[in-house]
C-alpha cells in the first residue's frame, strides 16, 4: 500500500508541476526533481526505498519506446556518425577520464569501481532533453542530434557499468572484453527488435480496436526489454528497433489508431517522466541521511567529477565542428553556439540513478564493495548539477544566444510536407471518375478546399458552426472524393516522413491534422 501511494502521489505532484512548468516557463521534470526532494525532508515523511533492479525496467522501456517513435530509420542513416561519436565514443571517453580522476582522489574505490562510477555519469537522459527543449524552441537540427545520442548511450554505459560491477564483484580489472560484450548485445537486440517489430505489425491483423492497439504498444517496450536482458542483449537497443520498426510500418489508413495512440502515450510519456524524474528527488534524502557528515568530505572530488563530466562534453564537441564543417554545412555541431547548448543540455537523468543504486552492497566475499557511499554520491552530484542548473538556465541561455528558432522555420518545414499531401490529393482526384458525377459548383468547391489544404494543414482548424453545417450538407460522393484525396494526401506524407532531410515530427504533426480532417469527414457530412 506504502508504494501504491507513492506513485499516486507523484502521479498528482506531477499534474501540478506540468501546470507549474507552463506558468513560470521552466520543464517539469526539473520542477520534479525539486518538489520531490522538498517533500521528502519534510518532517514526518516516511522513508522511501525502491528497489534498485527494478527502476531500469519499469521506467526505461515506456520512455525510450515514446522518444524513439518521434524519429525514424532515415534519421539515423543520416546521424549514425552522430551515434557512434556521441553516443558510443563519447560515453568510453567521459567513463575513461572520470574514472581516472576518481581513483586519483578517492583511491581506495579501486579501478574497476571507478570505471562503474564513470559508466553511471557518462550518458545524458533523452527524456530530460525532450522534455526541455520543446520549452525553449531549441532548433530541430539540434533536437534531432541529442535524440539520436540519447536513445543508444544507456546501452553502451549499461554494458561498462555491469563489467566493471562484475569485475569488482570478483576482484579482477575490467578487461577489453566489454567491446565485444557490447557489439555481440547489440546485434542480438537489433534482431530481437526486428522481429518484435514485425510480431506487433501482423499482431494488427487479429487486433481490430484502435484502443487494444494502443494497450499492445505499452505491453510492446516491456515484453522486448525483458527478452533481451534474458538472452544477455541490450533491452536498450531492442526497444529502440522495436519502436522505429512500429512506427515504420504504422498504415496511412490508420487515421483513428494514431489519433487513439498520440493522446494514449502523451498521457502515459508525461505521468511516466514525472513519477520517474520525482523518484530521483525523493532518493536524494535517502542518500542524504545515509552519507551523513561524511558528505562534507566529499564535496570536493564531487565537484571535481561534475566539472569534469561537463569540460569533457564541451571539449569532445568542440573536436567535431571542423569535421562536420567539411563533411556537410549546418551538421551540428559546427559552431561554437551549437557546443555551447549540446553540451548544456547534456543532462543526467534516470540511467544515472538507477545504475547508482544497483551498485552492489558487498562483494562476493562478503566484504563491503569499495567507497559504495562515494561513488553514489558523486553520482547523485552529477545527476543533480547536469540536470536541475541547466533545467533553470536553458531557457535564459538560449535567449542570450539568439539559438531559439522561429515558429516560421517549423512553419515552412509543415508547409513543404503539406504541399506534397495536396498534390498527391489533387493527382488521385485526376486519375478517378468520381468528381464526374458532381455539378460544377460542388467540384469547384471541392478544388478549392484541396487548393488550400497546405493553409489548413499548417496551421490548427477551427470547427466553427458555419463549417459544419456546410459539411452536413454535402452528399456521399463528396465524402468519397475528399476520402479518396486524404487517403493519398496520408500516403504521401507517410512516405516522405521516411525520407533523410524530412523532420519525422514535421510529418507527424501534418499527418496528426489529415487524421483529424480523415475522421472529420465521415462524421460531419
Amino acid at each position: 500500500m506504502e508504494y501504491l501511494a507513492l506513485i499516486v502521489g507523484l502521479m498528482l505532484v506531477t499534474v501540478l508541476a506540468v501546470g507549474l512548468g507552463d506558468r513560470v516557463r521552466l520543464p517539469y521534470p526539473v520542477l520534479m526533481v525539486i518538489l520531490a526532494a522538498a517533500i521528502a525532508f519534510l518532517p514526518g515523511f516516511p522513508a522511501i526505498h525502491i528497489e534498485p533492479e527494478l527502476i531500469l525496467p519499469l521506467f526505461l522501456p515506456p520512455l525510450l519506446f515514446a522518444t524513439a517513435q518521434k524519429t525514424s530509420w532515415s534519421v539515423f542513416r543520416v546521424r549514425w556518425r552522430t551515434i557512434v561519436l556521441l553516443a558510443i565514443a563519447l560515453v568510453v571517453v567521459t567513463t575513461v577520464v572520470v574514472a581516472s580522476a576518481a581513483w586519483l582522489l578517492v583511491p581506495s574505490i579501486g579501478i574497476p569501481a571507478a570505471v562503474a562510477l564513470g559508466a553511471m555519469v557518462a550518458p545524458p537522459d533523452p527524456v530530460a532533453v525532450e522534455s526541455i527543449a520543446a520549452k525553449v524552441h531549441m532548433p530541430r537540427r539540434l533536437t534531432s542530434v541529442l535524440q539520436s545520442e540519447g536513445l543508444f548511450n544507456d546501452a553502451a554505459a549499461i554494458v561498462i557499468f555491469q563489467a566493471a560491477a562484475a569485475a569488482a564483484l570478483a576482484g579482477r580489472n575490467i578487461g577489453p572484453a566489454v567491446a565485444g560484450q557490447f557489439v555481440l548485445g547489440a546485434a542480438a537486440a537489433v534482431l530481437l527488435g526486428l522481429a518484435m517489430g514485425w510480431l506487433t505489425k501482423n499482431s494488427a491483423r487479429f487486433i481490430t480496436s484502435p484502443i487494444a492497439r494502443s494497450a499492445t504498444t505499452l505491453v510492446v517496450p516491456f515484453a522486448v526489454y525483458i527478452a533481451a536482458e534474458e538472452l544477455h542483449a541490450s533491452g536498450v537497443v531492442a526497444v529502440v528497433v522495436t519502436a522505429l520498426e512500429v512506427r515504420r510500418n504504422a498504415r496511412p489508413q490508420a487515421a483513428e489508431e494514431r489519433i487513439t495512440g498520440r493522446a494514449f502515450w502523451d498521457v502515459v510519456e508525461l505521468l511516466v517522466t514525472g513519477v520517474a524524474f520525482g523518484l530521483v528527488g525523493l532518493e536524494m534524502r535517502q542518500v542524504i541521511h545515509t552519507e551523513g557528515a561524511t558528505i562534507v568530505g566529499l564535496l570536493g572530488p564531487a565537484a571535481v567529477v561534475c566539472v569534469l563530466v561537463v569540460l569533457v562534453r564541451a571539449l569532445w564537441l568542440a573536436l567535431l565542428i571542423p569535421v562536420n564543417r567539411r563533411r556537410a554545412a549546418g551538421t551540428p555541431p559546427s559552431s561554437v553556439k551549437d557546443v555551447t547548448i549540446l553540451t548544456w543540455c547534456g543532462m543526467r537523468g534516470l540511467a544515472t540513478l538507477a545504475l547508482a543504486l544497483a551498485l552492489p552492497v558487498t562483494l562476493d566475499d562478503g566484504t563491503p564493495f569499495p567507497g559504495r557511499s562515494e561513488i553514489i554520491l558523486m553520482a547523485c552530484a552529477v545527476l543533480l548539477v547536469t540536470l536541475v542548473l541547466p533545467g533553470l538556465t536553458l531557457p535564459f541561455l538560449m535567449r542570450a544566444l539568439g539559438a531559439a528558432e522561429s515558429p516560421e522555420v517549423e512553419r515552412e518545414a509543415e508547409l513543404v510536407l503539406a504541399r506534397r499531401a495536396q498534390g498527391a490529393a489533387m493527382g488521385a482526384l485526376r486519375e478517378s471518375r468520381l468528381l464526374e458525377g458532381l455539378s460544377k459548383d460542388t467540384v469547384d468547391r471541392v478544388k478549392r478546399r484541396l487548393l488550400h489544404l497546405h493553409d489548413d494543414l499548417a496551421e490548427e482548424e477551427s470547427m466553427d458552426e458555419a463549417l459544419r453545417e456546410r459539411l452536413q450538407q454535402r452528399r456521399e460522393h463528396v465524402i468519397a472524393v475528399q476520402t479518396l484525396a486524404l487517403d493519398a494526401a496520408r500516403q504521401e506524407v507517410v512516405a516522405a516522413r521516411t525520407e533523410p532531410g524530412v523532420d519525422p515530427e514535421s510529418a507527424d504533426r501534418v499527418l496528426r491534422r489529415l487524421d483529424l480532417r480523415t475522421l472529420l469527414v465521415p462524421e460531419l457530412e
